[in-house]
């Protein structure tokens, strides 16, 4: 029997064709469906819904349930055609939003599709099959890169289980879990890799284009951060490639060119939704800037080890037996000193970029994350993959390599030992997966079928382990850190049913209620109301609500609506959704009559908003509506009260009825003026009381006959009809129309007008809202809808479609040449230059 410090054999020189490809399948196959085994199986244990017979978890934890499960909800809407509006303009949200840039950060993924085969009230199921479907693809991704950077005829499966500890790392079951669409990079990460490894060797030249603009199309944030991995990985290739160094700078440089040509034309590809979602962001409301603290090194350690979970340090978890194998990469001699310190080393480079600033600004675009701010970390973990790889397949490592591995690891444990984040599994299940490693490795040096399947259920029993613990402890956690949104139930259905009975669509807009299930309410239940929650909630939106009485959370990305009949007749909100209590029965409540979507204001000077949210209402309306009053002087009887204090936290009560809940203080949170009924008049079952007490707070006293007067009055200038497209709206105007047509919509970016036919024009903003001047007599008024930046985008992707046209074309050139014995002019002046400077 061999010792462990015998030498090793040369790898055996690569198979190719047929014979090669049917055990990189199976090795594929083995790292996805371990990779599904081990998410599927810990979420079943840990009762997560929607799998297990005890399901006491929510899945749907913080951004899943409040943006990805109403995104991907409306995407279903939309592939069945029950969406209100189109890929350009979303009509449900905010009074109405630019889809195209939410569609490209939050659905472009080419998986995103597979929710219409699910029904609509399974929209959980979707998205979670989806996700999981995305690190089944992920673990094939990576396997297929490790096959073709090593492509060794032993130990195939143990890349099989490489390819599974990479999409098993915690970056992914920890942090992407509730972040889905950052899967997307994981997947992505593999794939650039096998691009640049294809530029080395001139093949592929159409495919790796295409391959870099589905990796920007499906997520261009962690694409980003995968181009640049993948570009360090074509350096060290470069680096110590062997055939490589024989050969000319010129060569060099001709790989670097080509794999730059593939990124640049992808890239350009993805120009289309990336200028889209560039210039969204540039509208949108500005997010919470922090300021870059690195985590301290027992945390940093304590990650990569199962067992932890933490928000705001680096899930570098990928299994004992991957980090174990990348740790004796450095001291195992089979592999060329050259390959094992470069790989090595940069996986330590990257490692420590993560703790310094100017490093972690330029993994991040140079804006430090709102959130987890280590989200480049499946680069590294990644690199450590290809690592373990590495050294495996230059044979079963020796004493010294295990040895020296060992004491690495043995160093990242009692460095972790310091940090809290060690749970009581880590050690434990550390410990057991090393044994199972080591194990597994002896039994594999044997290289009998016996041993080697015994090793194989070794080392992937101890990822599957090990990975099921880490993310049913990471369920169990954010179960009890972050807020939860429900899983589609009655509750949903009850809403959704209401708000499709009231559906009045486009003569008057549906609002699904103020008492929230999520911040995306509208693309959830349906209807049309005010409620929006996206990275790229525009400014303008926010402002406008905000001057009206309207409130946010999430440092006012997340807009909530008004339940209120003053911006209801604004806003021309016919019907609404109010809900007693969190598991009331939902009401439909109808306006006596409703302003259309499309209305006039006499000529003059535009009005400017004020610090008064009801006097801005009134300005908005148009007619005076409000009494304003103290707390202590209450509103007069037969006046409805409404109550604002935006910064209050805690409870307000009128009289001796229920406690209403208020979540204000900024710079997070706003609350929103709130209704309390009908005034009796003077004493105490009229007077509101806030705890704690609030001096700042101000009473709205509003007049319902004042109200319905200036309805009428709007109604009776407003536009004949209404019709209402994807992405535009056509308004036929009463005879001798005049002044200003203002549209119920805010004015975002991207809208321009035409009257009576003439030439369109950037549209005009009254008060936050789409507006046209209008001369003397018109009889109609058009706007349509482009989102800022589609234009210039699809002229780049035109450009970089004509450059992928010509590379194709010029390869069949040459192949075409080669075969009739001919060899191009560049080509032989190529050649030429290689032999002068290997030379």
């Amino acid at each position: 029997m061999p010792t462990l410090e015998a030498a090793h054999a040369p790898p055996v020189a690569p198979v190719r064709g047929p014979a090669a490809r049917r055990p990189g399948a199976r090795a594929a196959a083995l790292s996805a469906l371990i990779s599904l085994v081990s998410v599927c199986g810990a979420d079943a244990v840990a009762g997560v819904i929607p799998l297990g017979p005890l399901q006491r978890h929510t899945r749907a934890i913080n951004d899943l349930g409040n943006q990805f499960v109403p995104f991907h909800a409306h995407l279903w809407d939309l592939l069945h055609g029950r969406a209100e509006g189109g890929l350009l303009l979303n009509w449900q949200s905010g009074y109405g939003t630019s889809f195209l840039p939410d569609l490209g950060t939050y659905l472009g993924s080419p998986f995103a599709p597979l929710v219409a085969l699910f029904p609509r009230d399974r929209i959980d199921l979707a998205v979670y099959a989806i996700t999981v479907l995305k690190m089944a693809a992920a673990a094939a991704a990576m396997t297929v890169l490790l096959l073709a950077l090593r492509p060794v005829v032993r130990h195939r499966w143990a890349a099989g289980v490489l390819g599974a500890a990479y999409a098993l790392c915690g970056w992914s079951v920890l942090e992407s879990i509730y972040n889905p669409m950052w899967l997307d990079g994981l997947i992505a990460f593999p794939l650039l890799c096998l691009v640049g490894h294809w530029a080395r060797s001139g093949r592929r030249p159409v495919l790796g284009p295409l391959i870099v603009a589905l990796a920007w199309i499906a997520n261009f944030y962690t694409a980003y951060m995968a181009t640049i991995g993948a570009g360090l990985v074509l350096l060290l290739l470069l680096y110590v490639d062997r055939a490589t160094d024989m050969r000319s700078t010129y060569s060099r440089i001709r790989t670097a060119l080509v794999a730059a040509r593939s990124v640049a034309i992808g890239v350009g590809l993805a120009a289309p939704i990336l200028f889209t979602v560039y210039l969204g962001t540039r509208h949108a409301h500005p997010g919470w800037v922090r300021e870059f603290a690195p985590v301290s090194w027992p945390d940093y350690l304590a990650r990569t080890l199962p067992g932890t979970y933490s928000f705001s340090s680096p899930a570098v978890f990928l299994g004992t037996g991957a980090l174990f194998l990348a740790c004796t990469l450095g001291f195992h001699r089979a592999v060329p000193r050259r390959e094992r310190f470069a790989w090595s080393g940069l996986a330590l480079a990257v490692a420590l970029s993560f703790q310094w600033k100017p490093t972690h600004l330029a993994w991040h675009a140079f804006v430090t994350p709102n959130g987890s701010p280590y989200r480049q970390t499946f680069v590294l973990c990644g690199l450590l993959v290809i690592a373990a790889w590495v050294s495996l397949s230059y044979g079963i490592p020796g004493r010294r390599a295990l040895l020296g591995g060992g004491g690495v690891l043995a160093l990242i444990a009692a460095g972790a030992a310091f940090s809290e984040l060690v749970s009581a599994w880590t050690y434990p299940l550390l410990a057991a997966g090393l044994a199972a490693t080591v194990g597994g490795l002896f039994l594999a040096r044997r290289g009998r079928r016996g041993p080697t399947l015994v090793a194989l259920a070794l080392l992937a029993g101890a990822q599957i382990a090990q990975a099921g613990v880490t993310v049913a402890y990471g369920d169990q956690e954010r179960a009890a850190r972050m807020d939860g949104y429900p899983a589609w139930s009655a509750r949903h259905t009850a809403r959704a049913a209401r708000e499709s009975e009231a559906s009045g669509w486009p003569a008057y807009r549906t609002d699904p209620g103020r008492l929230q299930i999520t911040n995306n309410d509208p693309l959830l239940l349906g209807g049309e109301g005010a409620a929006y929650y996206s990275s790229l909630t525009p400014e303008v939106l926010n402002r406008t609500l905000t001057a009206l009485g309207g409130g946010w959370t999430s440092r006012g990305r997340a807009v909530q609506t008004l339940d209120n009949p003053v911006t209801d007749a604004i806003f021309s909100v016919g019907a609404r959704i109010r809900v007693a209590g969190k598991d009331g029965e939902p009401v439909l409540v109808r306006a006596a009559a409703t302003p259309p979507l499309v209305t006039l204001r006499p000529p003059g000077p535009q009005p400017a908003y004020g610090d008064d949210p009801f006097g801005n209402q009134e300005l908005l309306l148009g007619a005076r509506v409000y009494m304003r009053r103290t707390l202590a002087q209450g509103c007069p009887a037969g006046t409805d009260i409404f109550l604002w204090a935006p910064e209050h936290f805690g409870s307000a009560r009128l009289g001796s009825g229920p406690a209403v809940e208020m979540r204000g203080g900024a710079p997070s949170r706003r609350a929103p003026m709130l209704p309390f009924g009908t005034s009796a008049g003077p004493g105490a079952a009229s007077r509101i009381t806030l705890s704690p007490v609030d001096r700042r707070a101000e009473l709205g006293c509003l007049d319902r006959v004042a109200l319905d007067r200036a309805v009428a009055a709007l109604r009776a200038k407003g536009a004949a009809k209404v019709s209402v497209a994807d992405s535009s709206i056509r308004a036929e105007l009463p005879a001798g129309a005049t002044g200003t047509a203002v549209f119920a919509m805010p004015r975002i970016a991207g809208w321009s007008c035409r009257v009576d036919g003439a030439a369109a024009a950037p549209a005009g903003d009254y008060l936050g809202l789409t507006a046209v001047a209008l001369p003397s007599g018109a009889r109609a008024v058009e706007c349509s809808f482009r989102p800022p930046g589609l234009r210039s985008g699809s002229l780049v992707g035109g450009a970089a479609l004509l450059a992928l046209l010509s590379v194709a074309g010029w390869g069949r050139y040459r192949r075409t040449s080669r075969a009739g014995g001919y060899a191009p002019r560049t080509s032989r002046w190529w050649a030429r230059a290689r032999r002068s400077s290997a030379g």
